[in-house]
């Protein structure tokens, strides 16, 4: 019979302890309590030991932990900077060790996938140089209060003509028309989701002045003066003069909605009426042009020519509205992950639009079927009071997509100006036709806009929002040289490289300049209205006065009482 002494007291086969009686449970569970205080006793050594290591530990590493060593308000830069370096990770350098994370570990991912396309000389690896660069290079020029997409476009520039930097040329042709494409089908996108409908019915006839007058201004211009100072047929003048009379929706849309988000311009739609005629201006250039080139190189039917551009943006406009009224039933709306299914869907539909036409040779129809499709879709969203949430998951998501191809698509344009290529002796010429056509487009456009309810100060803005150019032209500057080229005509060879050339001094002038006088003169001509979260702000002292039962109430109104406490629920900044 096995028997356990401690302290004088007597197990003897699980029956007695000290002359009580316990049974067989109790037994076991006093004698493994017993094991239990013996190992704790032989181990009490050691574990004071590791308790000694750990505090040693942290009284190291105490004046390098963020929690330890609290930021004081009134802080020195310096220690704001040794704060900034503490552990564990935390702020921008904890965001910067994100992303030189997933940078590495994607990099590693496409290394095994791709082999010599990710190392130096290879297509994807040139790509990730350019992003990587022109995302810093916006990152350095909105530190110093510049638009970002002005850095953006410089560093690309400088990677694709600087010698033993321009990796820029290893990108292949297709993959940066891909990358411009999606670039522009985000853009539209968000233009789409931030047309208000109601601002539209009320300026409808102002946004078909604004659209048609000045760029059609504009092309008559270009066109006369390009035949008498550069020499220019009529057909190869008036093409330059659709190159040249397209806005960039790059350009126009991210600068407004900056100015939007901080309340400018809203109160009398002014962003929306800049975005929807600055979408149906490319569409009228692009159109035009597509008519022009295939007059110039013209060896079928002249009539089906000219039919085919109005007959391709009624083709967008009836894709669109299709598209649009589809996604007002799919995805279902019991789907849990509703917003992400719309947002996929509306981005499939633009890429299908936009890639689809160039494919089968109807390009004017794509841009203007993308921006009508979210344009569609979201008409209905906005009624559904419980899409709120979603609405903001579909704008997250596009944002995302934008912060990822902004860089790409400005880092390209910049790459594919190619300052050798551009003939001095045109130069003088071309920036005298730029300037005179611009010229008159301003003023077209200050008159298209008298008859509204805009005052002087904001009738003004509206010519400087309409001068960057950057997107359209980068796209097809270049065509009527690569249409003259595969037919071998010398004479058209050289008017396609003054078409080039203009098209590329338009791009250094008017971006930075444009977008630089939209930050400039945005706040400075436009009436602000107050955003929402302010409003919710000066309206939270009147809600705690109330009844807090009646709290939800209040914050749920979106129309009538203005009290909304959501900042992206604003119909003309809605994306």
């Amino acid at each position: 019979m096995t028997t356990t002494e401690k302290g004088g007291g007597v197990l003897d086969g699980g029956k007695t302890n000290g002359g009580i009686d316990i049974d067989e449970t109790q037994y076991h569970e006093i004698y493994e309590n017993e094991i239990e205080y013996e190992i704790k006793e032989s181990l009490e050594p050691e574990v004071k030991k590791c308790a000694k290591c750990r505090s040693c530990c942290f009284q190291c590493c105490r004046p390098i932990m963020a929690d330890e060593n609290p930021l004081p308000e009134d802080a020195s830069c310096i220690s704001r900077f040794a704060f900034a370096l503490m552990c564990p990770p935390h702020g921008r350098l904890g965001a910067v060790m994100v992303c030189v994370l997933l940078f590495g570990l994607w990099y590693g991912v496409m290394f095994f996938l791709t082999k010599e396309d990710m190392l130096p000389g290879g297509n994807i690896f040139s790509l990730v140089v350019l992003f990587m660069a022109c995302w810093s290079g916006g990152y350095i020029f909105n530190l110093i209060r510049l638009p970002a997409l002005l850095g953006m476009l410089i560093v690309g520039c400088l990677l694709g003509n600087v010698p033993h930097i321009n990796v820029a040329d290893d990108i292949q042709m297709s993959w940066s028309i891909g990358a411009r494409q999606i670039a522009l089908a985000v853009i539209l996108i968000r233009a789409g989701l931030g047309l208000d409908p109601k601002a539209l019915k009320r300026l409808s006839f102002v946004v078909i002045r604004l659209a048609f007058s000045p760029c059609l201004m504009e092309t008559i211009t270009d066109g006369i003066v390009s035949h008498f100072l550069l020499g220019l047929p009529w057909e190869f003048g008036f093409m330059l003069g659709f190159v040249l009379a397209a806005v960039s929706p790059a350009v126009v849309v991210p600068s407004l909605f900056l100015l939007s988000d901080k309340g400018y311009g809203v109160d009398k739609g002014v962003p929306t009426l800049v975005i929807a005629a600055a979408s149906i201006d490319d569409v009228l250039a692009i159109t035009g042009f597509g008519v022009l080139l295939g007059i110039a190189f013209s060896k079928g039917d002249l009539v089906w020519t000219l039919f085919k551009g109005p007959l391709e943006a009624l083709v967008g406009i009836v894709y669109g509205i299709f598209g649009g009224l589809i996604l007002w039933y799919l995805p279902q709306k019991s789907s849990k992950h509703l917003g992400l299914f719309r947002c996929a869907c509306l981005l499939a539909g633009g890429l299908f639009a936009l890639f689809g036409s160039r494919h089968v040779n109807w390009s004017g129809a794509g841009p203007l079927g993308c921006l009508t499709l979210p344009f569609v879709a979201a008409f209905k969203w906005r009624q559904e009071t419980a899409s709120k949430e979603t609405s903001n998951q579909i704008e997250a998501a596009v944002g995302v997509l934008w912060m990822i191809f902004q860089p790409l698509l400005f880092g390209l344009i910049g790459a594919q100006v190619k300052i050798l290529e551009i003939d001095v002796n045109t130069i003088g010429l071309g920036f005298g036709t730029l300037c005179i056509g611009l010229g008159i487009r301003m003023i077209t456009s200050f008159l298209a806009v008298f008859g509204t309810d805009l005052t002087i100060k904001e009738r003004f803005f509206i010519p400087f929002a309409w001068l960057p150019k950057a997107t359209v032209q980068a796209a097809i500057g270049g065509v009527a040289l690569d249409m003259a080229t595969n037919v071998d005509n010398k004479e058209w060879i050289g008017y396609g490289k003054e078409i080039l050339t203009i098209a590329v001094l338009s791009i250094l002038l008017t971006a930075p300049i444009g977008s630089f006088m939209i930050a400039i003169l945005g706040p400075v001509l436009l009436n602000r209205s107050k955003p929402a979260d302010e409003l919710q702000v000066e309206a939270q002292p009147e809600i705690e006065k109330e009844d807090s039962s009646h709290i939800n109430d209040a914050l749920s109104i979106d129309d009538e009482n203005k009290v909304n406490p959501n900042p992206n629920t604003d119909e003309t900044t809605r994306m």
